[in-house]
């Protein structure tokens, strides 16, 4: 598949938006956020931009983005427009979160907040992954890993993300920090076992099989359907190097897994480095989420390309 920037990026940014929402709601129920009004507004207004930001960029991809409205009126069969909805929902218990937390309103139902808005976030993650999931014509994606990888991925960086502005408004969680430590050791297992997986999946079907005509031995085009490029062509055919994405993922371990894990312990006990590592944590992850996510489109192979002179898929 052609990676698309505006869907990468929507994918990575609102997938570390809706994680650090999650863990400012998981850390108000169950401890209370820190009273430091800086790490309160620039969490929320963070969260808020990266989601907000992320969902616009999706409509860049369409080729009528005033049309995008649409997407909510399939919800009962279509997982993007599943996402959809739950990307509107979640806004209103975090919206009421964060003005409680801003401003001290609302203070009896904060808890019914932070609740809400933790399952709308993750319910949001959950359908943006299905979207993928789903597709049975996509198979590195039809894969039961893609969804437990996008939750974990957006929890560790939105993790990240938390932890980091707590560092630097001296308010360290170690809580929070170890348990996006761990999740960032899951992230990197789930994540090497879905590239074994796909690097070991057969490709058995053929362009004999895409034409109706199973089992007819070797089928090729006698003339191309196309004189040039088409959409199809572009969308669904792309192809990268054996070698360049065994550099890629390599790459993605370190700054997604290594980097940022390594910098986050450091942040247990060097509370006056805490700048430092925390943007070095920041920095990495972001590097390697986008990684991360180029990979996940670029290697994945589309059945219809058995129509445009791809062997087998």
């Amino acid at each position: 598949m052609h990676p698309a920037y505006s869907v990468i990026f929507f994918t990575t940014a609102s997938g570390a938006g809706y994680g650090l929402l999650i863990w400012m709601a998981l850390v108000q129920l169950l401890w209370g956020l820190p009273e430091h009004s800086g790490f309160r507004w620039a969490g929320f207004i963070v969260a808020f931009g990266l989601v907000t930001a992320g969902l616009l960029s999706s409509t860049a991809h369409l080729g009528r983005p005033e049309r995008a409205w649409r997407a909510f009126l399939q919800w009962q069969t279509s997982w993007l427009s599943r996402e959809g909805v739950a990307a509107v929902f979640t806004y209103v218990p975090a919206g009421l979160l964060a003005i409680w937390a801003l401003f001290g309103a609302g203070d009896r139902a904060q808890g019914l907040w932070s609740l809400l808005t933790i399952a709308g976030a993750a319910a949001t993650i959950a359908c943006t992954a299905m979207i993928y999931a789903s597709l049975s014509t996509i198979r590195a994606w039809n894969d039961d890993l893609v969804l437990p990888v996008y939750l974990v991925l957006a929890l560790a960086t939105g993790g990240i993300l938390y932890s980091a502005f707590a560092a630097m408004s001296g308010n360290t969680s170690n809580g929070v920090i170890l348990a996006t430590v761990l999740l960032l050791g899951l992230g990197w297992a789930l994540k090497a076992l879905y590239w074994s997986r796909n690097d070991g999946r057969a490709l058995t079907l053929t362009t004999a099989d895409a034409i109706g005509l199973p089992g007819a031995g070797t089928v090729r085009s006698i003339e191309p359907a196309h004189t040039q490029a088409n959409f199809v062509m572009r969308e669904m055919g792309y192809d990268v190097a054996r070698r360049h994405a065994d550099r890629l993922r390599l790459y993605c371990q370190i700054l997604l897994f290594v980097i940022p894990a390594l910098a986050l312990l450091v942040l247990l006990g060097v509370t006056a480095a805490a700048p430092l590592f925390s943007m070095v944590a920041i920095c990495s992850a972001g590097v390697g989420i986008f990684i991360e996510r180029w990979l996940f489109f670029a290697e994945a192979q589309h059945v219809v390309t058995l129509y445009y002179g791809e062997a087998v898929a």
